[in-house]
């Protein structure tokens, strides 16, 4: 399906009010001390994207306080905040667990939550991922003990972003006949979190552990298409975000190129990083068209979203690796100290790589899409 990738006035009006908003507010000083904070994000920070700028509910209908904007909207803001490297709950409430309301839970749940997270006052966090570290439904072991109207969890959910923080819990656990969708309130008995050690520092994930923990189904009959198509927008989503932080890799290299001097000359002319900095422009401009490929399509629910989404999953998390570790080369060993902020990209390109799963994983998902 052939989409068109052009950008309104309105557009480029939204990007530069957010890029503005994100060089005040997630400059490096920002970034590193929301990072070593307790909750891994500044609060006020997230009050103002909501309030101000709107982008908690960006994709939030407005019958529920959001702004009612598409995905190619929450590319541009996914792009900008990966530049950034904001810290941030956005990925994990305003884009997946939002997606899992809309698609997968009741009227109730959705008039319930939605709103609160619109307007930053929630932090939602959906709960997919298990130890085996397989991120597709058919990695999902927890089983919902049913009976009449009370329900119950016991198991481990891994990988789940800002769950240490999280006001409520999305739960996929299996039941008879497929997967359901469950909401667990924070002060619920026998819920334990824990945030765990990540290599990105910027982005917070935790361990929750369910130990016959009250629980209330949300969505009707077999939740399983629903939840994979939330899947694959938070993949979207992502890759968008993979593109933001590619780019300001390839901006931070080409500058040190001009302005280093080596032998009296700028490194820049010298053919070695002449040829990585081409090399990674390549990479980004394919990696941006397979992101914005993936956010168009969700945009207009194109047949072939998913294919789309896990073809720039794969793509994006190699062209944003391999533009963060060849940043570091290029800065020398400036690039590998803990004051220079090639790590911090560079710790998030392997993160993201990894999160929602690896690029193999991403091909396998492809190729069972189009039947190879």
């Amino acid at each position: 399906m052939a989409i068109d990738f052009n950008f309104t006035d309105e557009h480029d009006e939204l990007r530069a009010t957010i890029r503005a908003f994100l060089e005040a507010k997630s400059h490096e000083d920002a970034v590193r001390t929301a990072m070593a904070s307790e909750r891994g994000f500044d609060d006020a920070v997230w009050k103002q994207m909501a309030e101000e700028l709107g982008l908690a509910g960006l994709i939030i209908g407005e019958e529920h306080g959001g702004a009612g904007f598409s995905y190619v909207e929450l590319l541009i803001a996914m792009e900008e905040m990966g530049r950034a490297l904001l810290c941030s709950p956005f990925l994990g409430t305003a884009v997946l667990s939002s997606n899992a309301l809309m698609l997968a839970a009741d009227e109730t749940t959705q008039k319930d939550v939605l709103p609160g997270i619109a307007s930053g006052e929630k932090i939602v966090s959906l709960a997919c991922a298990e130890p085996g570290g397989r991120w597709g439904l058919e990695g999902v072991q927890m089983q919902a003990a049913l009976s009449g109207d009370e329900c119950s969890l016991t198991g481990t959910k891994a990988f789940v972003l800002d769950g240490h923080v999280a006001d409520v819990l999305l739960v996929v656990a299996r039941i008879d006949g497929g997967i359901g969708l469950f909401r667990v309130e924070s002060d619920a008995s026998g819920l334990r979190r824990e945030r765990i050690p990540s290599l990105d520092l910027t982005r917070s994930l935790a361990t929750l552990h369910f130990d016959a923990t009250p629980a209330r189904r949300v969505s009707a009959g077999d939740a399983s298409a629903a939840l994979e198509r939330t899947l694959a927008l938070g993949v979207a989503a992502l890759a968008a975000e993979q593109v933001g932080g590619a780019q300001k890799c390839l901006e931070l290299s080409v500058d040190y190129a001009k302005t280093r001097l080596q032998f009296g000359r700028p490194i820049g002319s010298y053919q070695a990083i002449k040829h990585k900095c081409a090399d990674m422009l390549v990479e980004v401009e394919f990696a941006k068209s397979a992101a914005y490929n993936a956010c168009f399509a969700a945009a207009e629910d194109a047949e072939d979203f998913l294919e789309s989404a896990a073809l720039a999953k794969s793509y994006c998390s190699e062209a944003y690796f391999h533009a963060a570790a060849e940043t570091i080369q290029i800065h020398g060993g400036m690039g590998f100290t803990w004051e220079h902020p090639a790590h911090l990209y560079f710790k998030r390109a392997k993160a993201s790589e990894l999160l929602f799963g690896d690029p193999t994983h991403h091909r396998e998902v492809l190729a069972g899409l189009v039947g190879i």
